[in-house]
């Protein structure tokens, strides 16, 4: 049986985040741009269970091209460890950082990591 684990990137909505502002794409900002993009591994139980689909992760993008402040917003599987999965996948991710005014900001993302079994 072969896995597979994708992942893509969308905007998302603005959030306001403690002491640093973070911005969201658009109106002057740019949109990250992938550099490193880690596929998501399957739990052994989420693969006995065959569960497929989609989790959907809020992340931050710092300056330095990191990713902080992951946040499951669409859930897939919180029982057999898809959505752990895709998180500690979303935190190995690089980015080129999004800028505002040609200066590297904070901006905030959607990041979709798909589970597929073959």
């Amino acid at each position: 049986m072969k896995l597979l684990a994708v992942a893509c990137l969308v905007a998302a909505s603005v959030v306001s985040f403690a002491a640093q502002e973070v911005y969201k794409p658009g109106n002057g900002v740019t949109l990250p741009v992938v550099i490193k993009s880690v596929k998501p591994d399957y739990t052994p139980e989420a693969q006995a269970q065959r569960i497929q689909g989609t989790a959907t992760l809020e992340v931050v993008v710092n300056t330095d091209g990191g990713v902080s402040d992951v946040k499951i917003v669409k859930s897939l599987d919180s029982m057999f460890g898809l959505d752990k999965q895709a998180v500690k996948a979303a935190e190995e991710w690089k980015f080129r950082p999004g800028t505002k005014d040609g200066k590297p900001v904070r901006v905030i993302v959607m990041v979709e990591m798909n589970f597929t079994l073959k």
